[in-house]
């Protein structure tokens, strides 16, 4: 089985033009996506489409044509689609996605991570899909010319609002280290070539079975509720500090290449 688990750290830390920073733990999901039924029938604590504890849902990830996606096909389907309309052809490659799941139905992935491999196992595409509380999503695309002594890199305008207190227009630094033994992440954000965000997700993998996902659920307990309050609570402490506040309707036209999550589906 390639699905396992990572217990990981995730670690925020402004530089400018105040200083401000914090950290928390959690666990998350890599899960291969063809192996996700087989999942749902050994794991007790896991569902697809389903009420459980822990669930997978679809419509929480990419789902295409943007305006109304068709809610008939898979998260694999989707993910085929938007790589085609990229020039990207895939067909039976596994495709491993680091996620936060529901948690009894309530979820908030700050960002989600594909990763494609050929039939050797070797890395040929990543996806970022990068999300905001306003239910919107963007996925960055990386190929094998982004690949790097085993990580995916690059520098690119963010043109996303994620963030009140970062502008739109800022721009998004990746650094993503295949997934082994450990997790290694790195998100910055920068302002005129200047480092203003550092964002980390880094851990160690797991073995992916009922006893862990039991014991977790009390270790971290309710983690997207934990997530959301995280944010609504830095958010007050940054509002405090009186670091600059960009509304989202100020500029409409930085918000580029965007996706609304669906809820009815």
């Amino acid at each position: 089985m390639d699905s396992c688990l990572y217990k990981a750290t995730v670690m925020h830390h402004r530089l400018s033009p105040k200083r401000h920073g914090f950290h928390y733990n959690v666990f998350m999901f890599y899960v291969s996506l063809d192996e996700l039924p087989m999942l749902t029938k050994k794991l007790a604590l896991f569902s697809t489409d389903k009420f459980n504890l822990f669930s997978f849902r679809k419509k929480e990830h990419l789902q295409l044509p943007a305006e109304n996606p068709d809610i008939s096909k898979s998260t694999r389907e989707h993910l085929a689609q938007y790589l085609k309309e990229n020039g990207i052809i895939i067909t039976d490659e596994k495709i491993m996605l680091l996620t936060n799941m529901n948690v009894l139905g309530y979820n908030f992935n700050p960002v989600s991570f594909y990763f494609v491999f050929n039939k050797c196992n070797q890395p040929i595409y990543s996806i970022a899909e990068v999300s905001n509380t306003y239910r919107e999503m963007k996925p960055f695309l990386f190929t094998n010319q982004h690949l790097h002594n085993g990580s995916y890199q690059l520098l690119t305008k963010k043109n996303f609002y994620v963030s009140p207190f970062l502008a739109p227009d800022n721009d998004f630094d990746f650094n993503l280290a295949i997934p082994g033994d450990k997790l290694n992440i790195k998100i910055d954000t920068l302002v005129e070539g200047q480092k203003v965000f550092i964002s980390t997700l880094t851990g160690n993998r797991q073995a992916l079975t009922n006893a862990a996902l039991l014991r977790y659920s009390f270790v971290f307990p309710l983690i997207p509720l934990r997530i959301m309050a995280q944010i609504h609570l830095n958010a007050l402490l940054l509002w405090l500090k009186k670091i600059k506040y960009h509304p989202k309707a100020a500029n409409p036209e930085l918000q580029q290449d965007v996706y609304r999550k669906y809820k009815n589906n």
